[in-house]
């Protein structure tokens, strides 16, 4: 017998694999509607599965593929027996993806297995539009927000992923990746990201740093400009969420050295704190931004 808090379900698997999967995103999704929430587990179940294949050591690139291959042949036949795969294809129909943004994401995935090192910075956004601008256009569509906050979605997929490059230079490197572009490296003297050779150009690693932390900044202050498009309940975890990506890169432009001593992320505790915050702030912030957008 159909329930009617079905639509509400979540399958265990994809909850557990958001729990594991990311402390920001998970704990500032609590603060979406049940409905929403679910659709956003669906996403990054998903996202995580292909992105986990590519990322871990040694690289699973066969099963990568088979991933693929099963993802294309559920979208053809409407379902799968891969309950990831199986609530994806789903989600894209009822949301109405554009195919074209799971086939930039999984073409992006593909590109973590060959290749390690971007040269410019045009060549990264490349890479950033399949990686987490499509992100952003698939949350836009499950929020049901207008189609012109979809340049500012994409915006602030590309500025938290960034984020995580400038956080995550030791693992990257362990990874034998490189994010950060040659051509900013060698605006600053440096011809690699190695940490023996960082201790010695401490100075020009810290200015480099800071550069690309200030690009970021450009880009997450652009992104926000779409918080007008989107519903109070909806934006409590959208800002709490960007506003942690902030907090990581202001620790971290403060000391950018810290990059190789540990993971700057924040806690649980903290996330949740500012959700409430927002919770109560954010009507207060809307109001006056908007006697401030009639008085423009």
């Amino acid at each position: 017998m159909k329930n009617e808090n079905d639509h509400l379900y979540v399958d265990s698997k994809l909850l557990e694999i958001f729990k594991k999967g990311s402390t920001t995103y998970f704990n500032s999704s609590i603060f979406f509607p049940p409905k929403v929430r679910r659709d956003v587990t669906r996403l990054y179940a998903f996202v995580r599965v292909a992105d986990n294949y590519v990322d871990s050591v040694p690289q699973e690139v066969e099963e990568f593929y088979e991933f693929v291959e099963e993802f294309y042949k559920a979208r053809k036949k409407g379902g799968s027996q891969d309950v990831v795969i199986d609530n994806f294809v789903k989600l894209e129909k009822e949301k109405r993806f554009d195919e074209s943004w799971a086939d930039s994401f999984l073409r992006s995935m593909e590109m973590d297995i060959y290749k390690k090192k971007y040269t410019t910075l045009n060549e990264l956004e490349e890479y950033m539009y399949g990686s987490a601008e499509v992100i952003g256009l698939m949350m836009s569509r499950i929020l049901g927000l207008d189609s012109e906050a979809e340049p500012y979605a994409k915006m602030l997929g590309r500025s938290m992923q960034f984020v995580n490059f400038i956080r995550d230079v030791k693992e990257d490197l362990s990874l034998n990746r490189q994010y950060i572009p040659s051509e900013v490296l060698e605006k600053f003297g440096l011809s690699s990201l190695k940490e023996e050779e960082v201790i010695g150009h401490t100075e020009e690693f810290e200015r480099m740093m800071r550069y690309v932390i200030e690009l970021y900044f450009d880009w997450v202050k652009e992104g926000e400009k779409g918080y007008k498009f989107i519903p109070y309940r909806y934006l409590i975890p959208i800002k709490t969420a960007n506003d942690m990506y902030k907090w990581t890169a202001k620790v971290i432009y403060k000391s950018p050295l810290v990059v190789y001593s540990t993971k700057v992320k924040p806690r649980k505790n903290k996330i949740i704190a500012r959700a409430i915050e927002n919770a109560l702030g954010v009507p207060v912030w809307r109001y006056f931004s908007n006697i401030l957008l009639i008085r423009k």
